[in-house]
């Protein structure tokens, strides 16, 4: 029996339909309008169910029916489910980076909830930015709510071998350019990457992401793991339905769950899975609409004492997310380093964390390693600091050249993508694997958005020598699935007269990863005589949304929040008028 610590008169909801006055009788005549009795919302929970699903994305094609094994379990539990459409971000086909709209959607879900009569929300995302957008706008907005992850699709496969997607797309797309793959192979390799509905298969952002939300306490036990077109994630849909509901009654707001303790868990469990290195940018964003200081020192700490145990792509060289399901997904991961977890801690299940996972088992100890075999000794990610990156960089030791971790090389420079591109497939660029590729003016207001851009493309000279890495420098991203030398997010970014933007061709660059340093080894007067001669680039946008983010987008070692939304910008937004 669900606790009640509300009454039907307190549902919030109660404000539209109850009062007997002719505001209400709109209200009422309209919801009669659309078919429904008062009976099916009368002294009952109303329960939004937030659905990203679009004809242009392929992560979330599921959605369309699954939305309805969440009203299914709404039903059952005696709350009256009403479906929102929002900003679908599609990974895949929206530029010029999804990452320019992932605040967007953050408003758009806080907004669909403050202004209609719901009581609680389900929240139906996956692919890379859906997740953190859909969050951050729940949190800010802080009605019960409990995230439902899209899940992973099945694996790829083509002529008998697995394949990862992303991973492998770039791995591939270096043999081909190597003349290794024909036409025929690429065509027949497209057709077999992505077999099924769900997000990225591999360990990319999407699966990082869901993951944390349920590390965080956002999401039922296991949700994260399940794939998209398994059996299982149609009953967890509609558990989540009658979920939410209880959560309504019980008052379990997102507040009472996402506590410093939550955040410091999803930091530790991204760690162990060889998480994507958005997950920082993300994560700091919503601690941050949680009012918790969560900063990159929180996931520097975590990294050097959470191993990783996850051996999937691309941190690990075989599994893929189907695996890590069979294998007893996230909470067998969870168990497995469970003295560096605060168990005590809430979740979306109205149970605390060490109550979720356990009993929780691991039956396939390749896939998820002990602690005392793991396939990195550290954690996934690595924060760097110098001169070249006062407020930080990240790198992703666990999947790159073990040889980079200690790296000093001359810099080979790009002011814009475009002219990278072009330099790369010039058989006569002057490259040696030993240079730093650097590619800048590509952060969160010079991309514009930050894309992913952070994996520069081995030079076509180099690949056809065998070479298949080398370090890559960049103030952009990188997608989740991506691997290799890359340190990303470099902050402050060039665009704003960052160090970065002093950088000069032929300029020595020394990484240490064990150090946790990043520098430029120019005198610092040089860097004062060319910071005094730098102009900042052409403004990137004039008006519209674009302008309102430059205008007050952060830092990425901030989080890429709007400086208005984050917690503390304001007097807490009140309940609106419905008059």
């Amino acid at each position: 029996m669900t606790k009640k610590n509300k009454t039907p008169d307190q549902l919030r909801s109660a404000r539209w339909f109850a009062p007997d006055d002719l505001r209400a009788f709109g209200h009422r005549s309209r919801a009669m309008q659309m078919g429904y009795a008062p009976e099916e919302w009368r002294d009952r929970p109303v329960i939004a169910i937030i659905n990203t699903w679009s004809d242009a994305q392929p992560c979330h094609m599921h959605f369309k029916s699954r939305v309805d094994d969440v009203k299914r379990g709404v039903l059952m539990a005696g709350g009256f489910p009403l479906e929102l459409p929002a900003l679908s971000l599609s990974e895949s086909l929206l530029k010029p980076t999804t990452m320019l709209y992932r605040n967007m959607l953050a408003m758009d879900a806080e907004e669909l909830l403050r202004g209609h009569p719901v009581d609680g929300v389900v929240l139906m995302g996956g692919c890379d930015k859906t997740t953190p957008g859909l969050l951050l706008g729940a949190t800010s907005m802080n009605l019960p709510a409990i995230y439902l992850p899209a899940g992973p699709m099945l694996r790829g496969n083509w002529k008998g071998r697995t394949l990862g997607s992303g991973s492998d797309a770039w791995k591939y797309w270096d043999e081909r350019r190597a003349g290794k793959i024909s036409d025929r192979d690429w065509v027949d390799m497209e057709a077999g990457i992505a077999r099924s509905y769900g997000t990225c298969m591999t360990m990319g952002t999407a699966s990082t992401m869901t993951a944390i939300a349920e590390a965080i306490g956002m999401t039922l036990p296991g949700a994260s793991s399940i794939p998209a077109a398994d059996a299982n994630h149609i009953r967890m849909s509609s558990e989540a339905g009658r979920r939410i509901v209880e959560m309504v009654w019980e008052d379990l707001t997102p507040q009472k769950i996402q506590t410093r303790k939550a955040f410091e868990n999803a930091i530790t469990v991204a760690m162990a899975m060889g998480c994507s290195t958005n997950a920082i940018i993300h994560l700091i964003a919503q601690a941050r609409r949680a009012g918790q200081d969560i900063s990159l020192d929180d996931f520097e700490k975590a990294s050097r004492k959470v191993p990783v145990i996850a051996n999937v792509r691309p941190s690990g060289d075989l599994y893929l997310m189907e695996d890590f399901f069979y294998a007893g997904g996230l909470p067998g991961l969870m168990n497995r380093i469970k003295p560096h977890l605060h168990l005590d801690c809430m979740t979306v299940s109205g149970r605390t964390l060490g109550e979720n996972i356990d009993g929780a088992e691991v039956h396939n100890d390749d896939v998820i390693r002990t602690v005392d075999n793991p396939i990195y000794k550290e954690g996934a990610l690595a924060v760097l600091k110098g001169n070249l990156a006062p407020d930080g960089c990240v790198i992703k030791p666990s999947a790159c050249d073990p040889r980079f971790l200690k790296h000093t090389g001359p810099a080979l420079v790009f002011d814009d993508y475009p002219s990278m591109k072009k330099a790369v497939d010039d058989p006569d660029l002057d490259v040696t694997a030993d240079h730093v590729l650097i590619l800048r003016n590509a952060g969160p207001q010079g991309g514009p958005g930050m894309p992913e851009w952070g994996m520069l493309p081995i030079p076509t000279k180099l690949v056809k020598q065998g070479v298949r890495d080398m370090v890559r420098l960049s103030d952009a991203r990188m997608s989740g699935t991506s691997y290799g030398a890359c340190i990303l997010h470099v902050s402050p970014e060039s665009y704003i007269g960052g160090p970065l933007a002093l950088v000069r061709n032929g300029d020595r660059i020394t990484l240490d990863v064990a150090a946790r340093t990043i520098n430029l080894d120019v005198p610092e007067a040089e860097l004062a005589r060319r910071r005094a001669e730098w102009k900042q680039p052409e403004q990137r946008f004039e008006r519209g949304y674009g302008w309102m983010f430059s205008k007050h987008i952060k830092q990425a070692n901030e989080g890429c929040d709007f400086d208005f939304l984050e917690t503390g910008f304001g007097k807490p937004v009140g309940e609106p008028s419905i008059y």
